[in-house]
């Protein structure tokens, strides 16, 4: 059988899972119409500029009839991120963009999944896109595809859960226009569990399956252009590229496994690194080392802006205070504004 086939490639190729879906998504359209509608989506344009291609595949890519859903684990051998946040002088970035940009990697290993299949069964049609909240590829409803397709149930954090990995993974499809049979979807098993909803730092977790972008450190440190809400600042502690909390208190994650790509090795030492250290980086030094990483794409001014937070969040010290002053007369006004929050707040806890 063909769909048993392209599984067993999907694992040979690096994927710890693959499934199938159809292609009706009618039952999430009421839900992503009203976030939109409440503005939730902040500056994200494009999450509505595609209307309902994103949840009508087939408007997106013609004749889509099937969506293989896969699922790639990211998870680092690194420093235990709760000793790196509990340690305020230190920079928290997300586990999963400690190493190379997933997306180059998801996609090659697509786009030969996608080529078995079509050198299997052709003539048939596929494109390939790859999708994690917030940094879209493409209008894809990736975890409401990957629960149809069995690879977990939705979280109340709105993350794809499984029983097996938890939550850090990746996730990519392929639409296809092959009539393969479908898979079953997993029951939910959070049960009355709200761990994650309570561990939010912005509480931008409303309730259960409910996230306000707006308030969610990963959109106010990658996905955000302009200046951080100044309420929200002190909340974000030292997390300067992403946040993991939701993820981190959720115990369906003590199933994670370590991933042993290569490219999702950590680079930089960024696991565990002096918010000062990062703050004293060029230009030029930004854009060498951090070539190829997902941090790359939000540019060297919305990378000092982060860390500026972070340094305001810091416990005060010599180096913190050298490091904000430093910047103090920075050519960018959004760098010039988070430092001078952050000095004002070092200052303010010695009147």
């Amino acid at each position: 059988m063909l769909a048993a086939t392209i599984k067993a490639w999907g694992r040979e190729i690096g994927f710890q899972a693959v499934g199938i879906a159809d292609t009706d998504l009618s039952a999430a359209e009421p839900g992503l119409a009203a976030w939109l509608a409440a503005g939730c989506h902040g500056d994200m344009d494009y999450m509505a500029r595609h209307g309902e291609k994103r949840t009508r595949p087939a408007m997106l890519h013609p004749g889509t009839l099937r969506v293989i859903s896969a699922r790639m684990n990211y998870w680092p051998d690194a420093k235990k991120s709760e000793v790196v946040l509990a340690e305020g002088s230190r920079a928290y970035v997300s586990r999963y963009a400690l190493g190379r940009d997933y997306h180059k990697l998801m996609r090659a290993r697509l786009a030969t999944l996608a080529g078995r299949v079509a050198a299997e069964a052709a003539p048939a049609g596929g494109r390939v896109f790859v999708d994690r909240v917030f940094t879209d590829s493409a209008p894809v409803m990736e975890v409401a595809l990957a629960t149809k397709a069995g690879l977990g149930w939705r979280g109340k954090h709105t993350l794809l859960l499984s029983r097996e990995a938890g939550s850090y993974f990746f996730l990519g499809e392929i639409y296809t226009d092959l009539p393969l049979p479908v898979d079953e979807p997993v029951s939910d098993h959070c049960g009355t569990c709200t761990r994650c909803i309570a561990a939010c730092p912005t509480q931008a977790i409303l309730g259960p399956y409910r996230l306000d972008a707006r308030r969610c450190i990963s959109y106010l440190t990658i996905e955000l252009k302009g200046s951080i809400p100044v309420q929200l600042r002190a909340m974000i502690g030292n997390r300067v590229y992403g946040c993991d909390d939701c993820q981190l208190v959720c115990p369906w994650n003590s199933f994670a496994q370590t991933s042993s790509e290569p490219d999702f090795r950590v680079r930089n030492g960024l696991d565990d690194v002096e918010l000062a250290s990062l703050f004293a980086w060029s230009e030029a030094e930004f854009r060498s080392r951090l070539a190829g990483s997902a941090i790359y794409r939000i540019g060297y001014e919305r990378w000092l802006r982060n860390l500026a937070v972070g340094l305001g969040n810091a416990p005060r010290s010599v180096a913190v205070v050298a490091a904000l002053q430093s910047r103090c007369d920075h050519s960018s006004a959004l760098v010039r504004e988070h430092v001078a929050w952050a000095l004002a707040r070092h200052f303010e806890t010695i009147a």
